[in-house]
């Protein structure tokens, strides 16, 4: 069964999403601050994690930043309308997708599906040039160097790499890694995540330019032949 951590400081909101979450035939742990979602962490397997960002003691933020450190779980923010500059440092950090509050709780448990299921990815390996990636380990190899990727850096570069040769709308890019092309930001996030991932491409000199830019379009990787 799919395991979903749920952090939120109000009970009555962990109790709504994880109702919801169950009814999408997960199994739910629940934590009212961020000290006890990292203990639970220690001691369970947890396939997801839903997140609020506004907790007393440890924030959301700090939360997701620490979880980074060691997993690539996926992670949603629970966020209210007004903290757009907290959703994009909580993407910046390495969480997966947010919802905004107030927020039906059905989008909530089918968003959480989507991430879950996208985290099992296509089988086979994609390989472009000197790069390699494996959907079903989540590795990516690049002319010899392993690159640890969160998980949305991750799904972005399989999309680009799947779709090699054809330029990608952060549009498109939205509604493939993230599920939605509404999202609050999302150029900007989409923007973001591209020059992270740029950023740990570049463990070669020439890795950053995998990923181009075509103005006025969106975002490619060339169609390389295989190497190495």
């Amino acid at each position: 069964m799919k395991t979903a951590l749920v952090v939120d400081d109000e009970p009555q909101m962990t109790a709504i999403i994880g109702f919801a979450l169950e009814t999408q035939g997960f199994s739910v742990l629940v934590a009212h601050d961020g000290a006890t979602a990292l203990q639970l962490l220690r001691q369970h397997e947890v396939d997801l994690i839903v997140l609020d960002v506004l907790m007393p003691s440890l924030d959301g933020l700090s939360v997701c930043e620490r979880i980074r450190l060691r997993s690539d779980i996926p992670i949603m923010l629970l966020t209210a309308l007004a903290q757009h500059d907290d959703v994009i440092a909580g993407l910046e950090r390495g969480a997966d997708d947010y919802v905004t509050k107030p927020f039906h709780p059905r989008e909530v448990a089918l968003r959480a599906e989507a991430l879950v299921r996208r985290r099992r990815g296509p089988a086979s390996e994609i390989r472009v040039g000197r790069l390699a990636i494996d959907p079903a380990r989540r590795t990516v190899v690049l002319d010899g160097h392993r690159i640890e990727l969160p998980y949305t850096e991750f799904d972005l570069l399989a999309h680009l790499a799947i779709n090699r040769g054809v330029p990608q709308p952060w549009r498109e890019l939205l509604r493939a890694v993230w599920g939605t092309a509404d999202m609050l930001g999302g150029r900007d996030i989409v923007k973001s995540t591209v020059y992270r991932l740029r950023s740990r491409l570049a463990v070669t000199d020439d890795g950053a330019a995998y990923i181009r830019t075509i103005r006025g379009v969106g975002y490619l990787i060339p169609d390389l032949p295989q190497t190495g």
